[in-house]
């Protein structure tokens, strides 16, 4: 039987955990955080649910498919689409296909074009026949550019696309890869978007579970010191291994193998914000977009997505600010409120109450055209150790569980259960 250590306990070491456990392995994983899910955690506080920043799944993801229970997850769906907000005014832009409730709605919008409504359809066209692969293939641009050559006009890409993947890639001027664009999009055109009842925090309490279930072990709050070959120094306890998956955030995995990895961040604010269940935002499940500036980027309505979120009496929402930001929590939390104010001027925020603040300093690594050339493999460190993790394949969700996979395949192809 092999024995494997894995270092960290995010979902890209969760996987292979279980994938390893799963095949026969007899595997350890060693996480330093009291608790597993590296980037994707929640709290709960007097009834309310916060995840770590703002964070969702895309049911279409490939391996969300394969290693998740998604019937298990009580998954609550945000609706397809986004309202578009500035001041004194707000619209709804969907997907007619999926929701046909508000094709109305959206042929009807003026904040983009018909011609930009037609040329979505065509893309959704054109990506349903390609794999991830193929999309990630081949030259690359960013999201800016490949929406220029393909038509789309400035309207469409200000008042939409700069607001919508500048919560997704964090990059509102839309310098990030046009691979991550077309495959998100894919993603988007073909799934859904939401979060599981109880919070972001039970999918890496599932992988958990499962890898306990193959036997494995999961060791939280025991740091990794160093790593000498296939030996942990784990603080005064040195642990021999047949091979190690090394899937810890990207600079600690530097640090323990040497192997270059993604050093810029982008990183993002986000404050969970209260108001009372008579004010609740009219959004129809849908993401609010800021079209006039960023500040807030975007604002989710949570509760109303997932009720399980807040307290009967309370309606809960998010807003994540781009970027580090530099005043305090009440000061942010004045500009929610002041843009809350004036995109639904009808309401009033005079109770509105900020819960929690979230300043996540690493929340993705900077994906610029072309940035897959010099992103590490899953044999780089060499000999008996392994890389797992989203910094091996794309920053997301997909990109951290396939590379657990990959970890894991790499490991038994060279030892076996």
């Amino acid at each position: 039987m092999t024995d494997v250590a894995v270092v960290g306990g995010g979902l890209a070491g969760l996987v292979a955990t279980s994938r390893l456990a799963e095949a026969g392995a007899r595997v350890r994983l060693f996480e330093k955080r009291g608790r597993v899910g590296g980037r994707v955690r929640s709290s709960h506080e007097d009834g309310f649910t916060f995840d770590e920043g703002f964070q969702v799944l895309f049911t279409a993801y490939p391996a969300a498919r394969e290693e998740l229970d998604l019937d298990a997850l009580s998954l609550r769906r945000f609706a397809p689409g986004a309202t578009i907000a500035r001041p004194n005014h707000r619209s709804t832009l969907s997907d007619p296909l999926r929701d046909p409730g508000a094709a109305l709605h959206s042929l009807f919008n003026r904040d983009v074009t018909l011609g930009d409504k037609l040329r979505v359809l065509r893309l959704q066209r054109d990506l349903a026949r390609r794999t991830e692969r193929e999309i990630f293939a081949g030259e690359d641009s960013s999201i800016r550019e490949f929406l220029d050559e393909y038509g789309f006009s400035e309207q469409f890409v200000e008042n939409f696309v700069a607001p919508f993947y500048g919560g997704i890639t964090l990059d509102r001027s839309l310098s990030s890869s046009a691979a991550v664009f077309r495959y998100t999009f894919k993603m988007l055109s073909e799934g859904a978007t939401a979060v599981p009842a109880e919070g972001m925090g039970t999918i890496p309490d599932q992988l958990a579970e499962r890898a306990r279930a193959a036997d494995a072990s999961v060791e939280t709050g025991t740091p990794v010191e160093d790593l000498d070959g296939t030996a942990l120094d784990l603080g005064g306890e040195t642990a021999e291994f047949d091979a190690v998956v090394v899937a810890p955030n990207p600079r600690e995995a530097e640090r323990l193998t040497g192997v270059p990895t993604p050093d810029e961040a982008r990183a993002c604010v986000t404050q969970y914000v209260s108001v009372a269940d008579h004010d609740a935002l009219d959004t129809g499940k849908r993401i609010l977009l800021n079209a006039a500036d960023e500040r807030p980027n975007t604002v989710a309505p949570m509760s109303a997505v997932a009720p399980e979120y807040a307290p009967p009496d309370r309606e809960l929402l998010s807003a994540t600010f781009l970027g580090e930001q530099d005043a305090d929590d009440e000061a942010l939390f004045e500009e929610v409120r002041e843009a809350l104010a004036s995109w639904y001027p009808e309401h009033r925020f005079d109770d509105a109450e900020l819960l929690h603040t979230d300043r996540v300093e690493f929340a993705q690594f900077v994906q610029p055209p072309g940035f897959r050339d010099s992103l590490p493999t899953a044999r780089e460190p060499g000999g008996d150790v392994y890389l797992a993790g989203d910094f091996t394949r794309w920053s997301s969700i997909q990109g951290a569980l396939s590379s657990g996979r990959a970890a894991s395949e790499a490991v038994l192809a060279d030892h076996g259960p």
